[in-house]
């Protein structure tokens, strides 16, 4: 499969990405998987089964509007969380998996909390240093 593809298992992918991260876990909210790092960053899209699938994710300011505005085919602005800055992405469109990875990894930057931001750029734990 190439990077950019329709995937027949984007909830798949997207779950492989977002449980990844440090301290990451998953819960059903209003009955869509969800992820958190003590608060929500990611959460699937498909409650609404109108043929369309996404997530939303936690985004850096000014990220929403210009995603949205420069590729309104692959983003939009979610509702009850796009004021606050959040973007929606599609899944059920040929989308980047790599450029996804970025977009959840920025989510967890905005969420999560500075000690688990700091390990993902540590060496790994070789079980020599004692970490």
């Amino acid at each position: 499969m190439n990077a950019i593809d329709a995937d027949p298992d984007p909830l798949g992918r997207l779950r492989a990405l977002c449980t990844a991260l440090p301290g990451v876990t998953e819960r059903t909210s209003h009955g869509e998987p969800t992820w958190f790092v003590r608060k929500v960053f990611v959460t699937y899209a498909d409650h609404h089964h109108d043929d369309r699938v996404a997530f939303w994710c936690a985004a850096p300011p000014g990220a929403q509007e210009a995603l949205v505005a420069a590729h309104p085919d692959r983003y939009f602005r979610p509702p009850y969380v796009g004021g606050r800055g959040w973007l929606g992405v599609w899944l059920d469109v040929p989308v980047d998996w790599d450029e996804i990875a970025e977009i959840v990894l920025d989510a967890y930057r905005e969420i999560a909390p500075r000690t688990l931001v700091a390990r993902l750029s540590a060496p790994p734990d070789d079980g020599v240093n004692g970490r």
